[in-house]
């Protein structure tokens, strides 16, 4: 397939686009919605945020060295994107959205209640990368709604109803197309030429 030169920009999509929240030592927590985020490690379990140095959750994650990741579902789309878009140093996140600010068990700092999942985090480790600072978060707690975990302990798609970023528009999940290690079922000559 031919390829154009594109506009250099970071094109890694789809993104995942979780609602951090952190609690500032005042005891006001905020939120901040963040697209720049991943899983950085299995054991122990973390994952790292992307947080630009002006914001105002910046602050408070540097000051607290905690925070908490929260995946929302699709019913939360609106308060994701509002959470993206307005300063916690103005205006109470959760206040005007409606938002359970719930008190964390591991760390101090408040998860959103109205969350399907929502991981407490320790920052571990920590880098400026220019515009941004990048948490690398050691997971120490994770609460799960009723219904979104199956059996065996993996997210009910269907049930949560996560969705992706790809700037500046959100995308629902469609449907399973594969499970990984399928391509290591049969005879890989015979997949390879389909």
């Amino acid at each position: 397939m031919r390829k154009t030169k594109a506009r250099l920009k970071n094109y890694l999509y789809p993104i995942p686009a979780v609602m951090v929240s952190c609690t500032a030592p005042s005891g006001r927590p905020n939120i901040i919605t963040v697209a720049w985020t991943g899983v950085a490690c299995g054991m122990p379990p973390m994952v790292s945020i992307a947080v630009n140095l002006s914001r105002y959750s910046h602050e408070i994650i540097k000051e607290t060295g905690v925070f908490c990741v929260n995946v929302p579902g699709e019913d939360l789309l609106h308060a994701t994107d509002y959470c993206g878009n307005v300063s916690g140093r103005e205006v109470d996140k959760f206040a005007a959205l409606g938002l359970t600010a719930v008190k964390g068990d591991e760390v101090e700092c408040h998860y959103i209640g109205e969350c399907p999942i929502s991981m407490e985090c320790t920052v571990r480790h920590q880098v400026v990368l220019g515009s941004h600072e990048l948490f690398v978060g050691e997971v120490v707690a994770v609460h799960a709604s009723e219904g979104i975990l199956s059996a065996e302990g993996r997210i009910d798609v269907q049930a949560m109803k996560p969705f992706a970023y790809v700037g500046p528009d959100y995308y629902g999940l469609g449907e399973r197309i594969g499970r990984y290690g399928y391509s290591l079922e049969g005879n890989l000559e015979t997949k390879t030429k389909k």
